[in-house]
Formats: C-alpha cells, structure tokens, sequence
C-alpha cells in the first residue's frame, strides 16, 4: 500500500437535519466518518476536505457564507488539514484536488461523505480514472430518497445501487469496520 489520504466529501451542515437537503443516515454516516478520519490521524495519513459551495451568492442552498456550507463539527477539520471549495460534484473538477494528492505522493485514496449517488459517485470515479487505489466506505457516505418519473426511490436503495456499480469497476467499497481492521 502507498501513501494514502482521506477525502472527507460535504459532510456539511445542509445536510443535516437544521439544513435545506437532508440526508436519510447522515448522522450515522457522519460518526462513521469520524471513526475513519480518527485512524487516519493516528496513521498519518493525509486528510483532505471537500466543501460543496454553490457558485451564486443567491443560491437556494450551498449558499456561499451560510451555516449550511459549513463542514459538520462531527468531522471538523484539524487546523492543519486542507479544506478545497468545489462547485461541481466531481471534487477534482476545476479543484487544486489532483495537484495537492500528487504533491503529497498519494496512491491511495479513501472516499468517505455525501451524497452517495452525486459527489461521492462522481469523486471515486475520477479518482479511479486518475489511477488512485480508491476505497469508499459506505456506511460512512450519506443519501437521500430520489423521485424518477414518479417513481420514488427510498434512500438505501439509491445507495446500494451506487455502491454496487462502484464495487463493481471503480474501486473497493466497504465498511468502516471492514477498512479499520
């Protein structure tokens, strides 16, 4: 195994229950993630925060300066740790992401935060494409009920069919207890 680094993905306030998306678990999601950012301190492992932040001042939710955009305390950053500000849901997209993981001669990358089938999905696959060893651990990633044409898809359903189609080329998925032992 190379040097790996946490990417801790919006666990932030919106989406908790006082914000405007909340998520299905998110609390639970969020003490998980805890427990891995914990291991990686104690490793030394890199830990590296993603904060979503709409690019419009007037934005209905992610709104730039709002409590809403603020990482969770459950997982607040080390005054150390690195916050990157993104506005798409690929963490890499226009972010200094990639840059900072190279310099740092990361290989590994564990994926951890919400939402599992946008910004979770979309970040573990580009990290795989970018050739990073890529783990989500996904009861440490958080979703929320999706409606299709009518259809209305509870949460752990949306998360699983995410999951699987990233266990399936994209890297490994697992639990927190699974990646801590």
């Amino acid at each position: 195994m190379g040097k790996r680094a946490v990417v801790v993905v919006d666990i932030q306030n919106e989406y908790f229950p006082s914000g405007k998306l909340p998520l299905v678990g998110i609390a639970e999601a969020a003490a998980n993630a805890a427990k891995v950012i914990a291991a990686a301190r104690a490793k030394g492992d890199e830990i590296i925060y993603i904060r979503h932040e709409a690019a419009a001042p007037d934005a209905p939710i992610f709104t730039p300066g709002s409590a809403g955009v603020e990482i969770n305390s459950a997982v607040k950053p080390a005054q150390s740790e690195p916050v990157i500000v993104k506005h798409y849901p690929n963490a890499f997209r226009d972010t200094g992401l990639k840059p900072m993981l190279d310099a740092k001669g990361v290989s590994d990358v564990v994926i951890v935060g919400a939402m599992s089938h946008m910004c979770i999905d979309a970040t573990s696959r580009a990290a795989a494409d970018f050739g990073y060893n890529t783990v989500i651990v996904h009861d440490a990633c958080a979703t929320r009920d999706l409606e299709f044409k009518g259809a209305m898809i509870p949460a752990a359903q949306v998360h699983a069919a995410f999951m699987a189609g990233l266990a399936f080329a994209y890297g490994k998925v697992m639990t927190t207890n699974e990646y801590l032992s």
